[in-house]
């Protein structure tokens, strides 16, 4: 199978969430760290999962300790921390290794489906961003570098394009 609707994973709170529940939905999964140059991401996250949700946008972010050990808190604290300096609503899920033999099988999927730069299958630092589209495949990868603010044009295509061949199907 080529789509994320294989796996699952721990939310934030512990309990074990099918990505299958995101069927039908355009997704953007990230790598998040909440003590890095790059945090005040959130917002924007926020604000696009906002502006969207309602025409089917998923935002799914997952806490990473692995990048100079910018995420060292409990996922307790991680959710405490997101909610409160940034208003995240969005799906978080505990904290997860995304590169090395440790990664967790999402992201060994997500980095083999959209290589980075150099044909890299490596994650290079926290806030990395994977558009997913309505059947579950990887339509793009996003260096931590790219805000959320310039992640709208592709994240109205996607969602246009997955309602159009939608309404082809019907």
């Amino acid at each position: 199978m080529s789509n994320i609707y294989q796996f699952e994973a721990e939310l934030l709170e512990g309990e074990t969430k099918a990505l299958a529940d995101y069927k039908g939905k355009v997704t953007m999964i990230v790598n998040t760290a909440s003590k890095c140059g790059f945090t005040p991401q959130f917002a924007g996250l926020e604000k696009l999962y906002e502006k969207y949700k309602a025409q089917g946008l998923e935002v799914l972010g997952f806490p990473c300790n692995q990048f100079g050990g910018q995420d060292p808190g409990t996922n307790k604290e991680i959710g405490a921390f997101c909610q409160r300096n940034y208003g995240v609503s969005f799906p978080m899920f505990a904290k997860v290794d995304v590169k090395g033999p440790e990664a967790h099988v999402i992201f060994r999927f997500l980095t083999r489906e959209a290589k980075g730069i150099l044909g890299s299958q490596n994650i290079k630092w926290n806030f990395t961003k994977f558009l997913v589209n309505r059947q579950g495949e990887v339509v793009k990868r996003y260096a931590p570098t790219t805000k959320p603010a310039e992640l709208i044009a592709d994240v109205e295509a996607e969602l246009a394009r997955s309602i159009q061949a939608d309404e082809v199907n019907h």
